[in-house]
Order: structure tokens, then sequence, then C-alpha cells
């Protein structure tokens, strides 16, 4: 497809006004057509293009020249205060947020980060987090930095949970993206400013609202379903039994996100949504970012992270101890073994063989699985 990226990104700013409380028929509109351009161009003629388009839609369009102006008024604001404005098919645009169905047409983005990393987490939760909450977001976000140091981390800027790992993930060298609720020529709320001005230097502030848009109930909602889109997991710290990070977990579940949830005491107020969602199987319970990270698979991050920084190149293995070398002899000739079959077939004693296989993960020469069984890496 060929068409003017600047006329583009108008027509899709237009299209998103007009299908703000009709976000599905325009999403679909524009699946169809394939452009916004296009769409735009047959405004008073949409049924040339989409034949069974209904009188709704045909309804919508006529006002597509006032919101085109609207959009136009936009780009002022965007221009002055250099705002990237992503449309759907800008290459840019969160691919992950992309394959939702209710994708937002367009984005508003202050920041410097790549919205389309290996590895994107949201987490959310109370606005009323508790120093157990606060405690179990500092110690997460810093072990996660050691598992898996190059995770975007999303959160909706708000109060309580949002606000804390926002500002650990700033303290701990991640990059970090808040999605608000209104547009970018406010903050709300305000007193988080200083912290948003500097994610905007480490991460970003993203949203679907043109300016002049209130900070309404119905919009954070909307915020949700971004968070959620545009992450490989969320992170459930903690929860009433009814609130925003409930909701944001719920539509994760809907987009095959995975789910995951700290328990907390029971009878704890702020532990309850939690232990709840656990309960019901809606969330895998974690205790730290091992459990997570096992999770996720990603475990490799972490070693061939560590590897890396040690200066060790995997196709050759460095210099082993005795106990190392009769531990890497076994796993060539019979890979994925259990720690207590690993001591027998090695003759290293079992005393001994959990630190010699520490040492190994972190030279990385072999990696933890399921089970407590020990792979070795191939060497190429």
């Amino acid at each position: 497809m060929t068409y003017n990226d600047e006329r583009e990104t108008l027509c899709a700013m237009a299209l998103a006004k007009l299908g703000y409380y009709n976000l599905a028929v325009i999403h679909h509109l524009y699946q169809i057509v394939g452009s916004a351009t296009e769409v735009v161009a047959h405004s008073k003629d949409i049924a040339e293009v989409m034949p069974d388009a209904s009188p709704r839609l045909k309804e919508m369009l006529r006002d597509t020249d006032v919101m085109l102006r609207r959009a136009e008024e936009e780009m002022e604001f965007v221009n002055k205060y250099q705002v990237r404005v992503l449309h759907i098919g800008h290459p840019d645009y969160p691919q992950r947020l992309r394959e939702c169905d209710d994708a937002p047409l367009v984005l508003y983005y202050r920041g410097t980060a790549d919205l389309n990393p290996t590895r994107v987490i949201n987490i959310v939760g109370t606005r009323r987090c508790t120093p157990y909450g606060e405690d179990l977001i500092r110690r997460f976000i810093t072990d996660l930095r050691q598992w898996c140091p190059q995770v975007l981390v999303v959160s909706g800027l708000a109060y309580g949970v949002d606000i804390c790992a926002h500002r650990q993930a700033l303290q701990q060298g991640f990059e970090t993206v808040g999605v608000l609720a209104h547009g970018l020529d406010d903050l709300y709320p305000n007193r988080h400013r200083a912290t948003a001005q500097q994610m905007v230097s480490q991460g970003g502030l993203l949203t679907e609202f043109m300016t002049h848009t209130n900070a309404d109930k119905v919009n954070f909602v909307r915020r949700n379903r971004i968070v959620a889109g545009m992450s490989d997991a969320c992170v459930l710290v903690e929860s009433a039994a009814h609130g925003g990070g409930l909701i944001t977990a719920d539509i994760s579940r809907g987009y095959n996100r995975d789910v995951f949830a700290f328990p907390g005491r029971v009878g704890d107020i702020y532990s309850e949504g939690c232990n709840n969602l656990i309960r019901d199987n809606g969330a895998m319970l974690i205790t730290g970012a091992h459990d997570f990270v096992q999770q996720m698979g990603w475990e490799n991050d972490a070693i061939l992270t560590t590897a890396h920084q040690q200066g060790i190149e995997r196709q050759l293995f460095p210099d082993l101890s005795p106990d190392e070398q009769a531990v890497v002899d076994t796993l060539q000739k019979n890979n994925d073994l259990q720690v207590n079959m690993l001591a027998t077939q090695s003759g290293v004693p079992l005393s001994r063989l959990t630190s010699v296989l520490f040492e190994l993960e972190m030279k990385g020469v072999v990696r933890t699985l399921a089970g407590g069984i020990y792979h070795l890496y191939h060497i190429s």
C-alpha cells in the first residue's frame, strides 16, 4: 500500500475521534478498506468500498470534515511539543496491541522507549498500596533487573501500585511507559508530574486521547486495555475484591496474555482480589521475580546476560574445575538429568553438586528446567 503518511496520520486521527463511542465499527471499517486515507476519501460514498455499510456508519461519517479540522488543530500541539502520532499502520505502533480487536487507531506518544522491545510487562494494582505491596514491587523489580535487564515496564501512572512500579523501574534502570486516561496537555494526578517528566527521557507517556480530554472514569477503563494489550504479561500486586487492576488482569486474559498475582494474608482487604484471582485460576501465583521469569520461560535472558557481562562466549566452554568438567561430560552423554541422577552418573557428591551447578549456570554452560532438571547448552 502506498499513501502519504502525513495524510494517513491526519485521517486516522479524525477517524479515531469519529469512532470514540463506536470503536469496533470504525476499527472494522479500517480493516476492510485498508487505510484511513481511503476511508476519508470515501466518507460520502462509503458503500462503494463497503457495500454492506450500515446506516449508522454512514451517519457517523457525515462528520468527517469536522473531525479532520479537529485533527488539524491537534497537529499544532503535536508539532509544538514533539509528540509522535502513531497510527495503527505505523511501524512503531505497539505490535502486540495492534493484534487486539479493539486496538486504538491512533496513539499519541512522548518518550524515548521502543514500544516493541523483546519483553514487556505491566504492573498494576490498588491505588491504596500498603507497605507490603510497596516491598513486593521493590523486590520484584530489583530482582527482575538481575534476571531480565531489558524489560519495558508499563503501568497507568496512578496512585499506589502504578506510581510505585514506575519509580522503582526508573531507579533500577528500566524504561517505563505510563498510559494516560487523558491527553498529553495535562497530567493526572498532578503530584506525579516530576516522575512523568523523568519517564519521558527513560520510557514515555502514551495515550489514545487528544488534548482537552478530561480524565473521566470511563477513560481509565479504556486506558487499561492499552496497558494489557501492549504487554506480554500482567503482574497484579495488590487489589481489593473489585478494582482497576482486576479489570486489567481480566482484559489481559481476554488477549491471551499471561497473568500473575502476588498472594497476601487471608483477610487483608488489599490482598482479597489477588487471592480470589489465584483461587479461581485467573492468575498464576508468584512470590518473586524468579517465579515470574521461570513461568515466562525467560531464564535464558538471565544466563546469557550474566555470561555476556563476564565476557564468556557459550561457543567455547570456559575453564572448568574437575567437578564442573565431570558434570559437563555427563550431560554431553545424557542431557537433561535430575540432580540425583546427575550426582550418580557424574560421580560428584550431592553435597558439592549444588554449588557446582550454580557455578555452571553463572558461566552460561547449563540451565535449570522445570522439575529440577539440568540442561547442557549445545556447543555450536
